[in-house]
């Protein structure tokens, strides 16, 4: 068989779910413990969190495909260094699941969470669409199990939810946290200061909740007040909605 009769192969985008296997989608399962290929983004010098989920569910023969990020914080993102990096680690593995999808494999992309909800995989998929068959299998979100955790409905009927990532200037967090009812907040990290100081601008720190590692076996919910001096990479800040109910 020549190589223009082969047919490609599909690069699927899987969504984990927030890092329990029982919160994995069927769909999700079936593709993950029947691929031969199976590709991963992770630190250097790290197993990875995506690939951590799926310990034991992998075939024997898989052929793995880590994918090691140039940086993480060495470089601020707003550095054009940092965008350029990036782009060239992107295009590299991109030539790579294209090739063994033109060869006629499929590829399994593990994805933390929610392919399309500010993964990495998202970077993928907008250079692989249009060269070679695409996939995406929905995963439940961090925030989602975040929310969960507490206990408590996030919304109520009208209610507006907001999400918000902490990377962002203090006074646009001021303005989202007094212009909305529910609140999400992820990548807290170094930004737990910043966060502390617009939550109590905006009169909301006695709402605000923090969930640390939803989801996983270390799970902990504690009011954010208490959230002490630091907070683990798997954090979300959670303010409740409290609108309109029978």
């Amino acid at each position: 068989m020549s190589q223009e009769t082969i047919k490609p192969g599909t690069i699927h985008g899987v969504g984990l779910g927030p890092g329990s296997q029982d919160l994995m989608s069927v769909r999700a399962d079936r593709l993950i413990r029947g691929a031969s290929h199976v590709a991963y983004f992770r630190k250097k010098g790290r197993s990875g969190h995506a690939r951590r989920i799926v310990e034991g569910l992998l075939a024997p023969d898989v052929i793995e495909l880590p994918m090691e990020y140039p940086v993480t914080t060495e470089i601020p993102f707003d550095d054009p260094r940092y965008k350029a990096l990036l782009a060239a680690f992107y295009e590299r593995h991109v030539a790579q699941l294209a090739e063994i999808a033109e060869a006629g494999q499929d590829v399994v992309v593990l994805c933390e969470g929610d392919p399309f909800f500010y993964g990495s995989f998202m970077h993928l998929y907008r250079r692989l669409e249009g060269r070679v068959p695409v996939a995406v299998v929905p995963g439940i979100t961090g925030m989602s199990a975040a929310w969960t955790a507490t206990g408590r409905p996030v919304t109520w009927g009208d209610d507006i939810l907001t999400v918000l990532m902490g990377t962002l200037p203090e006074q646009a967090l001021v303005e989202r946290m007094t212009q909305t009812d529910a609140l999400v907040v992820m990548k807290i990290g170094r930004n737990l200061d910043k966060l502390r100081r617009a939550l109590a601008r905006a009169g909301r720190e006695d709402e605000a909740w923090l969930i640390e590692y939803a989801a996983m076996p270390q799970e902990r919910v504690v009011p954010f007040r208490e959230a002490g001096d630091g907070v683990p990479y798997f954090s979300i800040l959670v303010i409740h909605g409290n609108g309109r109910r029978p």
